[in-house]
């Protein structure tokens, strides 16, 4: 008889905690491998297509503008002005179908530069019963719900405006990009006007000013607004509804001051050229505004900022402040704009307030002079007031940026020891790259008169400030 020989009682306990051990071990490493995968990364709780870990880009960006067939055909040039056909989309809202074009050369250059026409649905069953108001407030209300049934795929913002709105695009992603598309975000501006302000809310989107809604509650929105703005018969305006619908559910406006509303009248050059620290992401009201820049029509003045725009978009209209100690001068650089030349020292923060170029926005008896912002009066002489020079052109290269402006003429014959003589200011700097932080915590720059300057020309370089630099006569 054979023995078959069995292994002893230590082998197998050594062979069971091996097994054991190394199961542990597996089982530990899967579930570490899961926390940090989930904690390295956010599941979001929509669905939208494409890549939802990349930075937002226009691609992302569905943008619903209200119009009507009677403001459409001129209105459009000023749309034509920022809409990027290859890397935007959305509609443009109108009432009822406009008649065929007969010029399809015509058609043909709308189609390649504009965002497509939608016909508004029919909001007859709406009751209005706002005395003063237009009942096509509803119709414009509801661009938002009718945007959000367009069904774009891989949206993370829907930005609405009227026909009259121009955006920056690129500053407007820039803006966007500083928050979670994927939490309940609705962005935008006051009115500059404290009676347009009290008269319909200081926590609404004034919506020619334009205003974002994030994706997740752009949808909720749009499957409650119906049954919302029904309570609502009352308000005036469409943004008004908007607004009402978005505090029902619980929602904040976010205040953004790099979109304007334009709630004035005239001349909007104190407002530009006061402009604060933050991009330039939208005008409105063009039409009731005189062109920005002198001797063009409204359109070539707007073209004309977007010749600055297209170069360095992040700086466009920031304001650089510096002294020119020699003269005791005050400088004020609006980049891409405007400079100031002020014939005297001027504290920094007085500088910062805003010129009242412009007259309030309602006429009549009514108080509408009083504005969200600090203001200072033009000096009645002409000749007591800064010389203004405007942008005449720009260019740029490996070594930087050259902005180029040229003295607005102004019938003022006396004190020609003052900035008057100057004929020409020149701007050096580097493209500006508005990173998160800067983003969040924003610090105006600095410059320096340069020592080429003679006496009709004047060079400017704009750089960052030192970490403890301050702004002030030297």
């Amino acid at each position: 008889m054979h023995l078959v020989h069995s292994p002893s009682k230590n082998q197998s306990s050594r062979l069971i905690n091996i097994i054991v051990t190394s199961c542990s071990v597996c089982l530990l490493y899967l579930l570490v491998s899961i926390f940090l995968a989930g904690s390295s990364k956010i599941v979001p709780t929509y669905s939208p297509s494409g890549d939802i870990y990349a930075p937002t880009s226009l691609e992302h960006i569905v943008f619903g503008i209200a119009s009507s067939k009677k403001s459409w055909p001129k209105r459009k040039e000023y749309v034509r002005l920022w809409w990027k056909p290859l890397q935007m989309r959305g509609c443009v809202f109108i009432e009822s179908p406009q008649p065929d074009d007969d010029d399809k050369n015509v058609s043909r250059k709308d189609s390649a530069s504009l965002p497509p026409v939608c016909i508004s649905q029919d909001t007859s069953k709406f009751r209005y019963t706002c005395k003063n108001g237009l009942r096509s407030a509803i119709r414009v209300a509801r661009v938002v719900s009718e945007t959000v049934a367009l069904n774009h795929s891989d949206v993370r913002w829907y930005v609405f405006g009227d026909d009259d709105t121009v955006f920056f695009p690129e500053n407007l992603v820039k803006t966007l990009s500083k928050y979670d598309h994927g939490l309940w975000y609705y962005i935008g501006t006051q009115s500059e006007s404290l009676l347009q302000n009290r008269a319909f809310g200081f926590r609404m989107a004034f919506g020619g000013a334009g205003f974002a809604i994030s994706y997740p509650l752009a949808r909720v929105l749009a499957k409650v607004f119906d049954s919302c703005i029904e309570r609502y018969p009352h308000l005036y305006g469409s943004d008004s509804r908007i607004y009402s619908c978005l505090a029902e559910l619980g929602v904040g406006l976010t205040h953004e001051p790099g979109f304007h509303q334009v709630d004035i009248r005239g001349d909007m050059f104190g407002l530009l050229a006061a402009h604060p620290v933050t991009p330039l992401v939208s005008l409105h009201h063009l039409d009731h505004m005189r062109p920005i820049f002198p001797n063009m029509t409204t359109t070539e003045a707007i073209t004309h900022l977007f010749e600055a725009a297209n170069v360095d978009s992040h700086r466009i209209l920031q304001q650089t402040i510096c002294y020119d100690k020699w003269f005791s001068w005050t400088i004020s650089v609006s980049w891409g704009y405007a400079v100031q030349i002020f014939p005297n020292h001027m504290f920094l923060p007085d500088v910062l307030h805003v010129q009242e170029t412009f007259w309030k926005w309602k006429n009549g008896n009514v108080p509408g002079g009083v504005y969200m912002f600090n203001t200072r009066e033009l000096h009645p002489d002409p000749c007591r007031r800064p010389t203004i020079f405007f942008l005449d052109t720009i260019s740029s290269n490996w070594d930087g940026i050259n902005s180029i402006y040229k003295k607005l003429f102004v019938n003022c014959s006396n004190d020609m020891g003052s900035p008057r003589k100057l004929q020409e200011i020149r701007v050096f700097s580097h493209k500006l790259d508005l990173l998160a932080k800067r983003l969040q915590a924003p610090r105006r720059h600095c410059c320096d008169v340069l020592g080429s300057s003679t006496s009709e020309v004047m060079e400017v370089g704009i750089r960052e400030c030192e970490e403890e630099e301050l702004i002030h006569m030297r």
